[in-house]
């Protein structure tokens, strides 16, 4: 068997429709007749409103049952990703919630996609806040957990340090993304190249307030290139296919994953780890793919944090596997860690 490196390569060779990798059993899109979707909204404590869909079994019984608030990867949309988590475990009983960060998707917050991790970790507080206090579903306050997918495993850390209504968190292909913006993936960003970029950044400002248009930096290429490096054709397979191309309302297909290019650089004061002893004795699980590119923000917050935790490999997964590869995303340890520890 190919390894999930070489495999991306050779998607990366072919073009559009061929480029896509639907094995695994990608399905982003899941529905399940046997799960009720509702779409909600509720306000932060800053009073912006985060968008978000609510899930609950259809014959949910009236008994308090515990929670879950789901964030998407970095870039993404509810619909991508959180989704498909939110709605594989409100199959097995529990009542769930995936969020539009502020800025992104049907949340609020002008401009559009700026980078602002303080209110990003704000939005799982605040789903919280929706959950135990609403009489739509039964739902015990002291039952509450949390789930990131890629960036929002770090918002969702970031939460919990500050909130121990969180009573587990997990995550799966977590980016730190504070880490990512200083140091790059592997150290690759060298400090004279992050000056670099948040000199422009800076002078996007000046841009902007003189009445220019703004900006967008990084996220996924809109357009498949010959020389594209491994990485970006992993993650042009999910966000440039329709195996998980989405485009929100009020957006275009050019911006979606695309943060302003004067805002990034708030991600360099973003330190979600740091702290994370002090979610103890709350349990943590990280997953991340064995061939996974991020796996170095998993290893990273398993050295840094207390027990209880855990750091599950995914063998053969990739990155953006377990955004939708539901043969290999483990759904049924999630459900058992979330059963044993919002118990």
């Amino acid at each position: 068997m190919k390894t999930v490196t070489q495999s991306m390569i050779t998607l990366g060779m072919a073009m559009s429709v061929m480029a896509q990798n639907l094995s695994y059993g990608a399905d982003n899109f899941y529905r399940s007749n046997n799960v009720t979707m509702q779409p909600i909204s509720f306000p932060t404590q800053y009073q912006t409103t985060v968008a978000a869909n609510l899930f609950y079994l259809k014959d949910q019984n009236n008994s308090a049952a515990p929670a879950i608030v789901v964030g998407h990867p970095m870039g993404a949309v509810k619909e991508q990703s959180a989704n498909l988590y939110a709605t594989k475990l409100a199959e097995q009983g529990f009542i769930t919630v995936s969020i539009d960060i502020p800025f992104w998707g049907s949340s609020e917050g002008e401009p559009r996609n700026t980078v602002l991790p303080e209110l990003y970790a704000e939005a799982f507080s605040a789903a919280v806040d929706y959950l135990g206090t609403q009489n739509l579903t039964s739902v015990d306050r002291e039952r509450i957990g949390g789930l990131g997918i890629c960036g929002s495993g770090s918002f969702v850390i970031s939460a919990a340090k500050l909130d121990p209504r969180l009573r587990a968190i997990a995550t799966a292909s977590m980016y730190d993304m504070g880490t990512l913006a200083r140091q790059g993936l592997q150290n690759s960003t060298s400090v004279d190249q992050l000056k670099e970029t948040i000199a422009g950044a800076a002078q996007q400002r000046w841009t902007e307030i003189d009445g220019g248009e703004p900006q967008y930096t990084s996220g996924t290429l809109n357009h498949l290139t010959a020389n594209a490096t491994p990485v970006e054709r992993e993650f042009y397979d999910y966000y440039r296919t329709e195996r998980g191309e989405f485009t929100p309302v009020g957006s275009t297909p050019e911006l979606t994953t695309h943060p302003t290019l004067s805002s990034f650089t708030k991600f360099v004061n973003f330190y979600p780890f740091s702290g994370i002893e002090t979610i103890s004795p709350r349990p943590l699980l990280f997953i991340s793919g064995d061939q996974a590119h991020s796996r170095e923000f998993s290893e990273d917050a398993y050295s840094r944090a207390a027990e209880p935790k855990e750091l599950l490999w995914v063998p053969g997964a990739g990155h953006v596997d377990l955004y939708d590869r539901t043969e290999l995303i483990p759904f049924q340890r999630l459900a058992q860690f979330f059963q044993t520890n919002l118990s």
